[in-house]
């Protein structure tokens, strides 16, 4: 790899190889130490092509969620079963990976600046602007920048745009896969929100067991299936369908509404 190599984006692979080693290898503790995390279904990373693959996730936290699944895709692309021991696997990562996050999460500070340079794709939010609803039409430059990761990589993207559970799914998400027709990859992450504040940059709590759950790509119908029959199929393979409420003891939803009402509260008055 020459020194001056650019990806797409114009950021100097180099550097971003050492943000990586050095993010990640900061960062590991925090997945294998003070929390656990438990993977399933790793092996499915090794098979999948090098680019065009997009993985769908639902969404805990800001950024421990993206930096967990740097830290899982490496170690599996690096011969490790459902494990991330030995940080050695970051010498080497891969280094077309992307993530969509919102623009203005990425500009609130030196490390999301650092975290936006190591692979984010970034975005306007059509829905919400500085903590205020709006309604915006989606930018062509987005939807494109995304297609150009796409083109070169992989990208990780969450579709309910929010931290907050059972929410709905954006449809720009259907209308990247019917544009650009990747291999989407369904992702179930779980006990982030427990370990990590709403940032996911300070742990907030030990032992906690946190899981992630790689899924078998999704059999699209690109040409045939409408958006809304997209979306649903989202919904059910990221377990953010509104029928997976109905399995979810109500002592756990309450538990969960409550710590929502308390992160509201105290970024109300911070």
């Amino acid at each position: 790899m020459g020194l001056f190599k650019k990806n797409p984006f114009g950021h100097y692979l180099f550097l971003k190889k050492w943000l990586i080693r050095i993010m990640g290898t900061a960062t590991h503790k925090r997945y294998r130490g003070f929390n656990e995390l438990k993977i399933e279904g790793s092996q499915i990373i090794r098979d999948l092509p090098d680019k065009n693959v997009l993985f769908i996730s639902n969404h805990q936290t800001y950024f421990a969620d993206v930096v967990a699944m740097y830290h899982v895709f490496n170690a599996s692309l690096s011969g490790r079963d459902d494990n991330i021991k030995n940080v050695a696997y970051l010498w080497n990562p891969k280094l077309n990976i992307y993530y969509v996050a919102a623009k203005e999460t990425m500009k609130g500070g030196f490390l999301p600046k650092i975290l936006a340079y190591a692979g984010s794709v970034s975005i306007d939010r059509t829905w919400r602007a500085d903590g205020k609803s709006v309604n915006r039409k989606v930018k062509f430059s987005d939807i494109s920048n995304i297609g150009k990761a796409l083109d070169d990589g992989w990208v990780i993207t969450f579709p309910q745009g929010t931290t907050r559970p059972w929410k709905p799914i954006r449809k720009g998400t259907a209308h990247i896969i019917k544009k650009y027709e990747p291999i989407v990859v369904p992702v179930v992450i779980d006990g982030f929100r427990r370990s990590f504040d709403r940032k996911g940059i300070r742990i907030k709590k030990r032992n906690i067991l946190q899981s992630m759950i790689i899924k078998d790509p999704l059999d699209i119908d690109y040409k045939n299936e409408s958006i809304d029959q997209i979306v649903e199929r989202i919904e059910y393979a990221i377990e953010q369908h509104p029928s997976f409420i109905k399995v979810i003891p109500e002592k756990e939803l309450k538990a969960e509404e409550e710590l929502n009402e308390q992160r509201r509260y105290s970024a109300k008055n911070h």
